[in-house]
């Protein structure tokens, strides 16, 4: 099987080969730190994957499709001021941050072009128009064709980002949880106009004959703690508009739909897939304990998942990290599940337990079957 077709049985609880091997990624001081400890100083974040024998590198799936549902055209980046180390940077976004030359924590928020009605009119949503030419790479003939090529093994995912998120990142957290209750209309205006940018992009990608394999959204619309916004405020402006997005792809038989989010998500996923999202990623293991075993039985089959391997089990022994795979191999082989670990694979695991934990699932999830060779 090749990497598409094995996505879909999985995803599908169809018959398959083995599971997928993959991974979310790495930070960039997680390579820093495998490099002292024997990781080939020509293995960057381009070829991991293929150096440690991975099926391909997940954060690239995305951007196969090349369409960006983003703002349109985005900000200047620009340097706005150089501290030695770190240095405040305007991002594509119009967020000002403050951010580490050389490591990859999330930059700092120091202020944001996006703080009332005027702002939003002038700098956000004209950016937000749908038939911007700016969404379509220079290629999409190419590409299009590609991803209709029956032999082709490449995953065609666009990812078009968030109703709450980009939001959220361009006015800050503080600054959006009053608006939602200070003034629900504007809030609702700018859901509404970002859904419409969302929906205009997806059907350009689908009227104009890409087949596309899933659709990916991000949200990172919770913490510890649970959602930063009310369920109920979540099931009136939010959901019918996951519900618009998801009744396009359902009418192109795209039945894959995922969410990026952060946190304990407990409370939002029921509203999740009740409006049509039904792939929870990377689920976040977290201080609350959420369990990809524990969501299987709660949801069934319904709810589709990615990731779930807690990245602090992967930093213990070796003995813990046999037993969490095994743990989770049912699961693995039931389908309708991708294991990785629950978000970027942190610097403080060590690179000899990573190398362990991609032995032993290409054993036990993978049964040794097809596998990619790994170059160490």
């Amino acid at each position: 099987m090749n990497h598409r077709e094995r996505f879909y049985a999985t995803m599908h609880y169809q018959a398959r080969d083995r599971a997928p091997l993959i991974d979310f990624n790495f930070w960039d001081e997680t390579l820093v730190a495998w490099r002292e400890q024997g990781l080939p100083e020509h293995v960057d974040k381009s070829n991991i994957h293929e150096f440690l024998g991975m099926d391909y590198d997940f954060s690239q799936v995305t951007f196969e499709t090349g369409t960006d549902a983003g703002l349109a055209p985005p900000f200047e980046e620009q340097v706005l001021e150089d501290r030695g180390d770190t240095e405040i940077v305007q991002q594509a976004d119009g967020v000002r941050v403050l951010r580490h030359k050389v490591a990859s924590s999330i930059p700092q928020h120091m202020g944001h072009l996006l703080e009332d009605r005027e702002s939003w009119e002038k700098h956000y949503k004209p950016r937000l128009d749908p038939t911007h030419p700016a969404r379509f790479p220079a290629d999409w003939e190419e590409r299009v064709a590609e991803s209709n090529d029956p032999t082709c093994g490449k995953l065609f995912v666009p990812w078009v980002g968030g109703l709450y998120g980009w939001l959220r990142d361009w006015m800050g957290m503080e600054k959006i949880s009053y608006v939602m209750y200070d003034d629900r209309a504007w809030f609702e205006e700018m859901v509404s106009t970002v859904a419409d940018c969302i929906v205009g992009t997806l059907e350009g990608i689908l009227v104009g004959g890409m087949k596309i394999d899933a659709c990916a959204m991000w949200e990172d619309m919770c913490y510890k703690g649970g959602p930063l916004m009310s369920p109920r405020i979540f099931k009136k402006y939010l959901a019918p508009h996951y519900r618009r997005i998801t009744d396009l792809l359902h009418q192109y038989d795209v039945d894959v739909v995922w969410v990026d989010s952060d946190g304990d998500i407990a409370k939002l996923a029921p509203l999740w897939l009740d409006a049509g999202v039904n792939c929870m990623f990377p689920l976040e293991v977290g201080t609350w304990g959420a369990d990809p075993v524990a969501y299987r039985e709660q949801y069934g089959r319904d709810l589709l998942m990615m990731g779930g391997f807690d990245k602090r089990i992967l930093a213990e022994s070796q003995d813990d990290i046999a037993r969490e795979i095994d743990r989770l191999a049912p699961l693995v082989e039931e389908g309708g599940y991708i294991p990785f670990c629950d978000h970027l694979v942190p610097p403080d695991v060590p690179f000899k337990n990573y190398i362990f934990y991609l032995k032993r699932m290409r054993e036990v999830w993978a049964k040794g079957t097809n596998l990619n060779p790994m170059q160490i």
